[in-house]
């Protein structure tokens, strides 16, 4: 089973005032908003994947679901289940049509319990302080930039606290020459 949720970021051009201390040099900049960080965590290995996405619509979600089903098919995980919250894009027909294209079963969190969806839910705290808030990045776009650096880290070097301090690629059981072919 995958967990899967999303995060919205807010877009920049500049470092702000809550860094440089200037708020009268500040003006308004164009480009400002919102992004969306849809994040995917395996259940088993705690592999995850995420992208930046502009929305977080159905379309959106469900084209996220179909690439984060292809990435964990590549690791060589069959991925049978998804849970969500209840956010719209999950509800909606678009995110329904691809579970039942990819053959998975959709579980949805009760509502008001985000604890259900602990794992993505966890994910995410970690992905902000170690990834998104963990420098000052110059724009949004560097920010995304690092993005597949910081995951790459977290999948393949990084020990994590659940699966008793081995990172989420050992979980996988894949011999050395697999590693280096899967490795970049």
């Amino acid at each position: 089973m995958i967990h899967i949720d999303i995060k919205k970021l807010g877009r920049f051009n500049k470092i702000g005032h809550r860094i440089t201390g200037d708020r009268i040099g500040q003006s308004n900049s164009r480009g400002v908003g919102w992004e969306y960080v849809h994040v995917c965590i395996d259940d088993h290995s705690r592999i995850a994947f995420s992208q930046i996405l502009a929305d977080e619509k159905a379309v959106s979600a469900a084209a996220f679901l179909k690439a984060a089903v292809a990435y964990y098919k590549s690791l060589g995980v069959t991925v049978t289940r998804v849970m969500s919250d209840n956010g719209s894009c999950y509800k909606a027909h678009d995110f329904g049509k691809a579970c039942a294209e990819l053959g998975l079963k959709h579980v949805r969190t009760r509502p008001y319990t985000p604890k259900t969806n602990g794992k993505a839910e966890r994910f995410i705290q970690t992905a902000l302080r170690e990834w998104a808030y963990a420098q000052a990045y110059p724009t949004s776009d560097r920010r995304a930039d690092e993005l597949p650096v910081w995951l790459r880290r977290y999948n393949w070097h990084r020990p994590h606290g659940g699966i008793n301090s081995k990172t989420p690629i050992s979980r996988l059981g894949l011999t050395e020459d697999n590693l280096l072919r899967l490795h970049i």
